[in-house]
C-alpha cells in the first residue's frame, strides 16, 4: 500500500454555483468528481474522503425555516449530521458503483463522525463561514430583517454566514483508522462533521455551527497518521498576488514559506486561506506532504505535475 491519503472535496464540486442543485444534478457531479478516487483505490492507497456541505446545509436550513410553521425545525448541528448522512450515501453509492465497474474489490463505508470543538470558542459569537447558495434580493432582505448575518463575497453575490469554531479532534478517529487499516474506503467528517463540546458533566453536546472541512480533514489526517492530505478545489493552485495581473501559481512551498504567506495579506480572506492553513497544520503535525489542486488535476498534482505541494522543509 502506498500509504494513507485524506482527500478533501468541496461541497461546491457537487453543487456548483449557477446551476439548480437538484438531487439528479448533485448525483451527476458526484459521479464525475470521483474518478481520482478510483485511481487511488486501484493504486492501493488507504483512503479517507472528507466532503464539504456549504451549499447543501444552507439549503437544509432554508427548508427548515420555510416549513417552520408546519414541522419542528432542526438545529444547525443536526442539519450538518443530516447532510453528512445523505451526501455520504450519495458518494458511497456512486464510488462503489465506479469501483465495481473498474473491477476493484474495495468497499466504501460512510461514518458519521463528531468534531470536537470548544463551546467557548470566540468564533461561535462571530459567524464567518458562508453557507447556502447566492441570495436573491428577496432572500437577502428576509435574512437581514431577521438579523441573520450575511456577507458580500464579491460584488452582487451575497451569502448567509454561520458560526465556525476551530476543530480540535475527531471523536471517532480510532474507528476511522480501524476501517482504513482493514482496506475500506471511508467517507468521514462530512461537512466538517457535526461540532460537539465535551462537557465535564453531560459528555458530548452538539454545537449549532459548521466546522471548516479542510481544517477538519487536516486534523483527521493527523489523528489517523495519514501520509498525504489532498485538498481538491476549483482553483488550479495557490497563487501569489491572486486576482491581480501579476498573479502566478506557487507549485511548491515549504512550511516556513507557507507560514510567511499566511502571515501576510496576499491570500486575502477568501477560501484559499483556510486551505493553506489546513495544509500547513497537517504537515506541521507530521504529515509527509499536503497538496492543493483543482479537482480535474488531482492525480497529476499528487505526482508533482500540477497544483501546489506543501512539505516540511525545502530541498
Amino acid at each position: 500500500m502506498p500509504g494513507t491519503i485524506v482527500v478533501a472535496l468541496g461541497g461546491n464540486a457537487v453543487a456548483p454555483p449557477g446551476e439548480r442543485p437538484t438531487i439528479a444534478n448533485q448525483f451527476r457531479h458526484t459521479r464525475e468528481s470521483l474518478a481520482p478516487m478510483v485511481d487511488l483505490a486501484r493504486d492501493g492507497w488507504g483512503i479517507v474522503l472528507v466532503h464539504g456541505n456549504g451549499p447543501q446545509v444552507g439549503d437544509e436550513l432554508a427548508r427548515n425555516e420555510i416549513a417552520a410553521d408546519q414541522v419542528e425545525p432542526l438545529p444547525l448541528g443536526v442539519l450538518v449530521a443530516g447532510t453528512a448522512g445523505w451526501m455520504g450515501y450519495m458518494i458511497q453509492q456512486s464510488l462503489q458503483n465506479a469501483l465495481t465497474r473498474a473491477g476493484i474489490e474495495r468497499r466504501v463505508v460512510t461514518l458519521i463522525t463528531q468534531t470536537l470543538c470548544d463551546a467557548n470558542d470566540p468564533n461561535l459569537r462571530n459567524p464567518t463561514k458562508p453557507i447556502g447558495h447566492a441570495l436573491d434580493t428577496v432572500g437577502l432582505a428576509r435574512l437581514r430583517a431577521r438579523g441573520v448575518p450575511v456577507v458580500e463575497e464579491r460584488p452582487g453575490r451575497w451569502r448567509r454566514l454561520a458560526p465556525s469554531p476551530r476543530p480540535v479532534a475527531i471523536v471517532e478517529r480510532e474507528m476511522v483508522r480501524h476501517l482504513v487499516s482493514a482496506g475500506h474506503i471511508v467517507v468521514a467528517s462530512g461537512g466538517g462533521g457535526p461540532p460537539v463540546d465535551d462537557d465535564p458533566k453531560l459528555g458530548l453536546e452538539g454545537i449549532d455551527a459548521v466546522a471548516d472541512k479542510d481544517l477538519v480533514a487536516a486534523i483527521l489526517g493527523r489523528d489517523i497518521g495519514a501520509d498525504v492530505l489532498l485538498i481538491l478545489t476549483n482553483v488550479d493552485a495557490v497563487f501569489r498576488a491572486y486576482g491581480t495581473p501579476h498573479q502566478e501559481p506557487i507549485r511548491r512551498l515549504d512550511l516556513a514559506q507557507a507560514e510567511h504567506l499566511l502571515a501576510g495579506k496576499e491570500l486575502g480572506t477568501g477560501n484559499m486561506r483556510p486551505k493553506v492553513e489546513a495544509a500547513a497544520a497537517f504537515v506541521r503535525a507530521g504529515g509527509e506532504r499536503a497538496v492543493i489542486a483543482q479537482l480535474a488535476h488531482g492525480l497529476a498534482a499528487l505526482n508533482g505535475k500540477a497544483g501546489t505541494t506543501l512539505v516540511r522543509a525545502g530541498p
